[in-house]
């Protein structure tokens, strides 16, 4: 864009007036310079907007990328925390079973937790198999505490819930 400013100011430059009358002489070069100020002054002007535009356009661009993570960070939690609240209610479910009860509301309790496992599996989220023995896993895992057992250390003892 200067390379295009330069080639106008250039020919501007170049403008020669052959003076009829020197009084018209003066008043010509004295508009021209004036409408030469003001051009400068509006291509500052230009400059200073187009700058303005691209920065207010990069923070708008860095603002949506910002509010989607923002987006995607608070489904993710809100997912989490109602997967959290919903795990006591499938424990619940293994409890009823082992009461011993009639065959029929075994198969609606087990077709129950079944529609709830295919809710959470086609989210993603799927039972960790863990048993006695396997290596603790911090990632996976979560420690009650420490105890002796016939399992090497740091392997788990124990499934509690």
């Amino acid at each position: 864009m200067d390379d295009g400013t330069k080639k106008k100011e250039d020919v501007v430059e170049d403008i020669e007036f052959i003076p009829d009358e020197e009084g018209i002489s003066q008043e010509l070069a004295g508009k021209i310079k004036k409408l030469r100020e003001e051009l400068k002054s509006c291509e500052a002007e230009r400059k200073e907007y187009l700058e303005g535009w691209q920065r207010a356009k990069a923070d708008y661009i860095n603002f949506k990328k910002d509010e989607g993570k923002r987006f995607e960070d608070m489904a993710r939690f809100v997912t989490a925390s109602i997967v959290e609240e919903f795990l006591p209610v499938l424990d619940s479910f293994d409890l009823a079973l082992q009461h011993g009860v009639p065959k029929e509301v075994e198969k609606g309790i087990m077709l129950i937790r079944s529609q709830f496992e295919d809710v959470l599996r086609k989210r993603g989220i799927g039972e960790i198999a863990v048993g006695a023995g396997d290596p603790f896993d911090p990632a996976k895992h979560e420690s009650v505490g420490e105890l002796k057992s016939e399992h090497p250390p740091g392997t788990i003892a124990d499934v509690v819930q």
